[in-house]
């Protein structure tokens, strides 16, 4: 029994010196090796510690973890089909265009997934002024647009084309064909 106690012990002591780390790390802006736990020490991860992670490893700017504010922005897309139906979509801010496509049943192929290897999400922004407000094309998808079916001055890769607030309300159309090296007629289903 009194092997258990000293077990207990040691763990709670083990426990309040983790969370003093990370306190430790959350309070100074200093090194982050500061009260680095020992290598020959076993972890342990209590439930305080946990929570923290995310703190400690978020992408959010500091004194934003409220829940409320974990609800993303959103702006408008319209995406203009092969046979020139229409359909509005909302798509999170810093999401690929590729990505919303596939989350709302839009037929934009993205055969390589976003990894600018192939052609085949071209969309062509429909308003120069929104296109202009793209980032730069990059030396890679400039050499997958040369392989695109119906290229255009405004035409870009939607793997490629990230959702921002002053994209809102931007229109793309889907070109007539793709190219890809698939069996003809092959629909492909995203992952």
């Amino acid at each position: 029994m009194l092997s258990r106690i000293s077990r207990l012990g040691a763990r709670l002591l083990r426990e309040a010196r983790a969370e003093t780390r990370v306190g430790n790390l959350l309070g100074s802006r200093g090194s982050l090796y500061q009260g680095h736990v020992n290598r020959h020490s076993s972890p342990v991860v209590t439930p305080t510690v946990l929570s923290l992670k995310n703190i400690l490893f978020s992408t959010a700017p500091s004194g934003d973890h409220d829940e409320s504010n974990l609800e993303k922005e959103k702006i408008s897309v319209t995406f203009v089909n092969k046979d020139g139906s229409e359909q509005t979509i909302s798509v999170p801010v810093g999401m690929s265009m590729l990505e919303a496509a596939h989350e709302n049943d839009i037929e934009l192929e993205g055969a390589c997934e976003g990894s600018l290897a192939c052609s085949t999400c071209h969309v062509i922004v429909m308003d120069v002024n929104y296109y202009n407000k793209l980032e730069d094309p990059t030396d890679e998808e400039n050499d997958m647009l040369d392989l695109a079916f119906g290229l255009t001055e405004t035409s870009r890769l939607g793997c490629q084309v990230i959702a921002k607030p002053e994209l809102d309300g931007m229109r793309l159309a889907l070109p007539a064909a793709t190219r890809n090296f698939a069996v003809d007629g092959y629909v492909p289903k995203p992952h």
